[in-house]
C-alpha cells in the first residue's frame, strides 16, 4: 500500500509545463529577424528529422548522431528532451533519468521552463515501478540525486514565474507541492526523517487537504527516532478523514499502531480513542498541544499502583482519570478480592454473585447495594461463552446473602452509573463457600486488601 501511495503522490501536475518551453524556429525564419540564430540550418534539420522519426530505436540513433556531430549545439536542450522522452517510451528509465539530469546540468544554456519540466519528468520516472531498486549498490546515491533534483526544482520556480507570464500561481503551487513530496519521499528512504517531515509539512502548507501528504507525514513521524507517535497518529487520522485511497487499510494500520503504542489488555478500548481522534483531526490540520493519549508506560505505571479500592475510586470519579485507569486495569486479574454478598442470581451455567467491597469494614457491613457483579461458572460454559479456560465451581451455588466471599478474577467491564464492576474467569476461595446448604452465614469482617 505504501508503494501505491508513493507512486500516486509523485504524479505531478502532469504536463503543466509541457507547452511552456520555447521551441527552435528554422534558420530561415530566424534570419528574417534582427537577431541571427545561434544554430545552423543543418543542425535544425537534424533535430527536425529526429522529431519526425516514429521508431524509438531509430530516433535514438539520430540523436546519437546529432550529439556526435554537434556536441556544442545550442539546440542541445531539445535533443536531451527527446532523449529522455524516447527512453521513457523504451522503458529504459535509468537512461531517461540520465538525460533529464543532463538537460538540467546545462544551466543557463537551457531555458528555465525546460529545466523544471525535466525535473518534473525525473520525479515521475524515478517513481515508476521498476525504475529504482532499493537494494542496488548505488541506491543511496540515487536517492540523494532524486532529493537534490527536487530541491533544485523548487529553487527554480520563482525564476520560472518571472520568465514566463503564462505560468499561473496555481501551476507553480501544484509543481512545488509535488516536488516537496518527491523530496520527502527520498528523505524517508534515506532515513532522514526530520528532513522528510519538513518536506511534507511544506507540501501540506500549499495544500492542507492533501491526504497522501498527510499520510506520508504520519509515517515519517512514526519512523523517526524517537518516534513522534502522537503527531504521527494525528497525521494518519487526517489522511483517513480526507478519504485517502485505501482508507480502510490506512484506518486499520492506524488502529494497530495505537494498539502497539498502548498495549492495553482490552484492545477493544482502542476503538473509542480512534473514533475520538478521527473526529478531532477532521477539523484541525495540526495536533493541538492539549491532545494526548496514554502510552504503554503511562498505562503500566497506573496498573502497578492500582488496588481494587483505588480502581473503584478512580472509575467512580469519571473523567480522564477514569479513562486512564480503565485502560490500565481492563482485562487485569486481581487476587483475593473480599466483600459481602448482597444477592445471588442463578442461571443455568453460572451464578452472578452481587458483592459490595470497600476499604472500610463498617461500610461493608452496612452495605445494601452491590458495586460488583461476580460471574462464577457452576457448569461448563457453552462454546464461545467464556474468554478462557474455566473450572466450574458448582459449590458456589451454596453461597448466601450476607456471606463474606473472597475470590480472584478478571475485570471485563464496568458501569459508570449506577457504578458496578463486572468480573469473569472467577475462582472463589473454597474456604468462603459454606460446606452445605443452609449453613450459618458468615459476616463480612475484613476490608478488601490492597
Amino acid at each position: 500500500m505504501r508503494k501505491h501511495l508513493n507512486r500516486m503522490a509523485i504524479i505531478i501536475a502532469a504536463l503543466v509545463l509541457t507547452s511552456l518551453s520555447p521551441r527552435p524556429s528554422s534558420a530561415q525564419q530566424a534570419g528574417a529577424t534582427a537577431q541571427q540564430p545561434t544554430y545552423t540550418l543543418p543542425e535544425y534539420n537534424s533535430l527536425q528529422a529526429a522529431q519526425a522519426e516514429k521508431d524509438s530505436q531509430t530516433r535514438i540513433k539520430l540523436l546519437d548522431a546529432f550529439v556526435a556531430q554537434y556536441p556544442n549545439s545550442t539546440l542541445m536542450q531539445y535533443i536531451y528532451q527527446m532523449y529522455y522522452q524516447t527512453y521513457f517510451q523504451l522503458r529504459n528509465y535509468a537512461k531517461a533519468i540520465e538525460y533529464t539530469d543532463k538537460l538540467v546540468a546545462l544551466g543557463d544554456k537551457a531555458d528555465v521552463g525546460s529545466r523544471v519540466q525535466a525535473i518534473q519528468a525525473r520525479m515521475q520516472l524515478f517513481a515508476t515501478p521498476g525504475a529504482f531498486d532499493p537494494k542496488a549498490a548505488d541506491a543511496h546515491d540515487q536517492l540523494v540525486k532524486q532529493r537534490d533534483a527536487a530541491l533544485q526544482g523548487i529553487k527554480l520556480l520563482p525564476d520560472l514565474k518571472k520568465s514566463n507570464p503564462k505560468v499561473t500561481d496555481d501551476q507553480v503551487k501544484a509543481v512545488q507541492s509535488a516536488l516537496e513530496g518527491a523530496a520527502g519521499a527520498a528523505d524517508v528512504q534515506l532515513k532522514d526523517y526530520p528532513a522528510a517531515e519538513e518536506a511534507f509539512k511544506a507540501q501540506l502548507a500549499l495544500n492542507p487537504n492533501d491526504p497522501v501528504a498527510s499520510y506520508r507525514l504520519g509515517l515519517a513521524y512514526l519512523q523517526a527516532t524517537p518516534a513522534q507517535s502522537l503527531d504521527g497518529f494525528w497525521a494518519l487520522a487526517r489522511a483517513v478523514d480526507l478519504k485517502i485511497p485505501d482508507t480502510d487499510k490506512v484506518k486499520d494500520y492506524l488502529r494497530k499502531t495505537i494498539v502497539n503504542y498502548q498495549q492495553p489488555n482490552c484492545d477493544t478500548l482502542i476503538d473509542a480513542q480512534l473514533n475520538e481522534l478521527l473526529q478531532l483531526a477532521a477539523n484541525a490540520p495540526e495536533r493541538p498541544a492539549t491532545y494526548s493519549i496514554p502510552s504503554a508506560a503511562d498505562i503500566q505505571k497506573v496498573a502497578q499502583a492500582s488496588t481494587i479500592i483505588t480502581v473503584i475510586g478512580d472509575l467512580g470519579a469519571g473523567g480522564d482519570k477514569a479513562k486512564l485507569t480503565w485502560l490500565a486495569i481492563c482485562g487485569a486479574e486481581f487476587p483475593q478480592v473480599i466483600g459481602k454478598i448482597i444477592d445471588v442470581k442463578k442461571s443455568d451455567n453460572f451464578v452472578d454473585v452481587m458483592v459490595f467491597t470497600s476499604a472500610s469494614s463498617d461500610e461493608i457491613s452496612a452495605a445494601t447495594t452491590a458495586n460488583m457483579d461476580v460471574k462464577v461458572w457452576t457448569a461448563p460454559p457453552p462454546a464461545g461463552a467464556a474468554t478462557g479456560p474455566i473450572t466450574p465451581q458448582p459449590d458456589v451455588l451454596r453461597v448466601q446473602k450476607e456471606d463474606e466471599i473472597s475470590f480472584s478474577g478478571t475485570l471485563v467491564r464496568y458501569d459508570p452509573s449506577p457504578f458496578q464492576l463486572h468480573w469473569d474467569m472467577v475462582k472463589v476461595d473454597p474456604t468462603t463457600i459454606p460446606e452445605k446448604a443452609g449453613a450459618p452465614k458468615r459476616p463480612a469482617r475484613k476490608p478488601a486488601p490492597k
